[in-house]
C-alpha cells in the first residue's frame, strides 16, 4: 500500500513539473513573440536633416502629403527640368536618402521623398512594412502627378520601400518605371529571416495580422511583380546576409516579366551597391530612367 502511494506521489510531483514547464514555455513563447512583434511595428525614428542637399546646392520645398486614411507624412520636392519625377522610397527603419535625392536632382530629374508613416517626422503609429504604407507612395504618386511640368513619373526604393514601390507600381500605372535597390520577396520572408526561432514563426504571422489588422499574404512582391509590365523594372541587390538567405533578386527577377533588368554584386551587403561604387550606380540607374522615362 505504501509503495503504491509513493508512486502516485512521484507521478503526481512529476505531472506538475512537466505541465508548469510546458505552461511556462508557452506563456514565455506568446509574451516574447507578442513582444517581438510590437519592437518590429515600432521603428526607431530618424529625423531626415537635408544637408547633404544644402551642400550640393539643391534646391528643394519642404512640405506635406496627405495620405488616404488621413496621415500626414514629412516630405521634400524638387520640381524637374526633363519633365520626369522620381518618387523615392526608403527603407524600414530609415529615412529619406539624401544622396540618392542628389543624385537625380544632379541629373535634371524632379525628386519626391518622404518618411514613411511610423518613421522620421511623419504621422503614423506603427509600421506595416509595405502594406499601409501602399497609401503613403499613392500619397506622392498623387502630389507629383498634379505638379505643373511633370510629365514622367518613375519610382526608386531600398529595401521596405522598394517592395512597396513594387507592390504599388503593379496596381498604379502611372508609374512607368520602379528602380527597386533590396526588395525583399515577401513579408513572411523578411518575418522568417529575422526570428531565429523557428518554432515561433506561426505565433509571429499571427501577432503580426492581429496587432495591425493586416493580411501578411497583402505584401507579397513575388506574387504581382510580373503585373507592372510592359512598365520596366530594374532590381538591383547585394549578395549578402538576407539576399542570399531569401535568393531575394533572383525570385522577384524571374517574378518579373519583360522589360526587366538585374544586377547583383557578390560580397556587397543590404542596400549597400550604391556605396560599393556610387559612379557606376549613378550611371547605371540614371541610364535605366532615360531609356524608360525620357526615351533616349
Amino acid at each position: 500500500m505504501n509503495r503504491k502511494i509513493n508512486f502516485r506521489y512521484i507521478f503526481n510531483i512529476f505531472l506538475v513539473i512537466i505541465l508548469s514547464i510546458t505552461f511556462a514555455v508557452l506563456f514565455l513563447s506568446i509574451y516574447f513573440t507578442s513582444q517581438w512583434t510590437q519592437s518590429v511595428l515600432h521603428p526607431a525614428r530618424i529625423s531626415p536633416i537635408g544637408n547633404t542637399l544644402k551642400e550640393n546646392n539643391i534646391e528643394y520645398q519642404d512640405m506635406t502629403l496627405i495620405t488616404e486614411d488621413g496621415l500626414k507624412l514629412s516630405a521634400w520636392y524638387t520640381p524637374p527640368k526633363n519633365g520626369a519625377v522620381i518618387l523615392i522610397a526608403h527603407g524600414y527603419n530609415d529615412n529619406r536618402p539624401e544622396s540618392i535625392y542628389v543624385m537625380f536632382a544632379e541629373n535634371g530629374y524632379g525628386v519626391l521623398a518622404w518618411d514613411f508613416r511610423a518613421h522620421g517626422n511623419s504621422e503614423g503609429d506603427f509600421s506595416t512594412l509595405g502594406y499601409y504604407e501602399q497609401l503613403d507612395v499613392e500619397a506622392a504618386l498623387d502630389f507629383a502627378l498634379a505638379q505643373e511640368g511633370v510629365e514622367h513619373i518613375g519610382a526608386w526604393g531600398g529595401s521596405m520601400g522598394a517592395s512597396t514601390v513594387l507592390l504599388t507600381a503593379s496596381k498604379r500605372i502611372e508609374i512607368k518605371a520602379v528602380v527597386a535597390d533590396s526588395a525583399f520577396p515577401s513579408l513572411e520572408d523578411v518575418l522568417r529571416l529575422n526570428m531565429p526561432v523557428k518554432f515561433l514563426h506561426p505565433l509571429v504571422l499571427f501577432f503580426g495580422e492581429y496587432q495591425t489588422g493586416i493580411q501578411i499574404e497583402g505584401v507579397n512582391i513575388e506574387n504581382v511583380i510580373g503585373q507592372i509590365s510592359p512598365r520596366a523594372v530594374f532590381i538591383i541587390d547585394g549578395w549578402q546576409g538576407g539576399a542570399i538567405a531569401m535568393n531575394s533578386p533572383y525570385r522577384l527577377y524571374d517574378s518579373a516579366n519583360e522589360p526587366k533588368e538585374l544586377w547583383v554584386e557578390d560580397g556587397v551587403p543590404h542596400l549597400g551597391t550604391y556605396a560599393h561604387n556610387p559612379k557606376r550606380y549613378e550611371n547605371r540607374v540614371i541610364q535605366f530612367f532615360d531609356e524608360y522615362l525620357l526615351n533616349k
